[in-house]
């Protein structure tokens, strides 16, 4: 990746204390979609990740996926579906493909799917995500993939926390490893 996008990351990004009844600092990522140029740069370097998978969708997870993944499909040449959470508040129209997530960060179980229309066999399916802290949201979008009859190609992200086993399991790439964060 590019030195001046993995270093603009870094500088932009925070950690934040939430307050007394939080155990843990939250990421705060909000200045990488401020800048002009990361939004310019970081579409093409996640694709670069990937340099000859050739996928034709990307499939990202919302919230920030929403945003992420059509940088990624842009630079790609790829189309882009968006992975939505069951109870996400939003009320989805046609037929949806779910799968359950094992548990995350906080020890949630999720639904998470896509479009049952517009994932098939044919397709090559890049994941996309900004931070992979355990690997459970991109574990059931897999599935959703497979069992749609597309192919996954691999998993990139900004950032991962996530085990070494997990990492390699969904194929996944990453811009900054968690130490280059300050």
């Amino acid at each position: 990746m590019g030195g001046v996008l993995s270093h603009r990351l870094v500088e932009l990004f925070r950690w934040v204390d939430p307050g007394p009844d939080s155990s843990h600092l939250v990421s705060d990522m909000s200045g990488w979609w401020r800048d002009p140029g990361v939004l310019a740069g970081i579409g093409p370097a996640l694709a670069g990740l990937f340099p000859d998978a050739r996928p034709t969708v990307v499939v990202a997870p919302e919230v920030t996926g929403l945003l992420l993944g059509p940088l990624v499909a842009v630079a790609a040449g790829a189309g882009f579906l968006p992975a939505y959470k069951q109870d996400g508040g939003r009320r989805r129209v046609g037929p949806m493909r779910w799968a359950e997530t094992p548990p995350d960060y906080r020890g949630r179980r999720l639904r998470i799917g896509a479009d049952a229309r517009r994932l098939g066999p044919g397709d090559r399916v890049l994941l996309v995500d900004d931070w992979v802290a355990t690997g459970a949201q991109l574990d059931a979008l897999q599935r959703v993939v497979r069992d749609s009859g597309a192919e996954p190609v691999g998993a990139a992200a900004v950032v991962a926390t996530c085990p070494p086993q997990v990492a390699e399991r969904l194929r996944l790439r990453t811009l900054l490893s968690p130490d280059q964060l300050p």
